[in-house]
């Protein structure tokens, strides 16, 4: 790697890779030092004129930037690689986010000796509350991990983990938001069969989902502790938690948390 700022390429400008790219701007980078690639004419307009960036071919940009994102969907990957191999340098870092492709998917297709890291963010990555687990692949050391790092906070919190547990932590987080906004949506329609406004009791469930994860967050209290908090004897919550263990709920979470690490290890397959 280089001892300068080292110029950064997202190749695929959707809505992490644009993401990314505001964090880096909001976290200080300097316009000059960043490039992305996108197809759609009026996206590129759109890009240019938000940010004031480049906006380029992958050939030119896997000649320019000295760290790769690969921020396209996981079906479009094998297409991109096959695109950047004649143009990426061995000595280019080479940062994949697309759910399920593997670290040795990447460096199969790339120059032998290519620097590869396998980050999963998640989609809070667009309000700076993001959570990315990242990975080294063969080649990737400790300074290639620090590059991952500081680009991926820029827009949350990050995590390392072995690439074995990326599609625990894909289940766990990348899908994450998605289960909380399911539980957001269930919670309003019953303040609706309570006699709620919808408005109202969006209102009220949305600012008790932050308030309860910033208690987590800045706590250091244990889940069981905080909820036992709130749970008094022959109490409102004890009764709502009764129902949710005769229903089932802590079970369900638990089978779907496994079939999304199912579905993310299928893709990981290419099935």
């Amino acid at each position: 790697m280089t001892t300068h700022t080292p110029k950064i390429a997202v190749l695929g400008a959707g809505r992490i890779g644009e993401a990314l790219l505001g964090g880096l701007l909001r976290a200080g980078r300097a316009p000059a030092d960043l490039l992305a690639t996108e197809r759609r004419p009026e996206r590129i307009e759109e890009l240019r004129a938000r940010y004031g960036i480049e906006i380029t071919g992958t050939p030119e940009a896997a000649k320019a930037a000295d760290i790769l994102i690969l921020a396209v969907k996981p079906q479009d990957m094998a297409v991109l690689l096959e695109e950047l191999a004649p143009h990426a340098a061995p000595g280019r870092l080479v940062i994949s986010a697309a759910a399920g492709i593997t670290t040795a998917f990447v460096e199969s297709r790339l120059a032998e000796g290519t620097p590869v890291v396998r980050v999963m963010p998640n989609t809070p990555v667009l309000v700076d509350e993001g959570m990315s687990v990242i990975s080294p692949g063969r080649h990737a050391g400790e300074e290639h991990l620090a590059h991952a790092e500081a680009i991926f906070g820029s827009v949350g919190k990050t995590v390392r983990l072995p690439e074995s547990q990326q599609d625990a932590a894909t289940a766990l987080s990348g899908s994450g938001p998605a289960y909380f906004y399911f539980l957001v949506e269930a919670m309003t329609d019953a303040g609706i069969l309570l006699g709620l406004p919808r408005d109202q009791a969006h209102d009220l469930i949305v600012q008790a989902a932050i308030g309860a994860a910033v208690m987590l967050r800045d706590s250091g209290e244990h889940p069981v502790k905080l909820r036992e908090a709130v749970t008094s004897p022959a109490g409102t919550t004890i009764s709502a938690i009764r129902e949710l263990e005769n229903h089932g709920v802590r079970a369900a979470l638990i089978a779907a948390l496994e079939a999304a690490r199912d579905r993310s290890r299928a893709l990981a397959a290419g099935q």
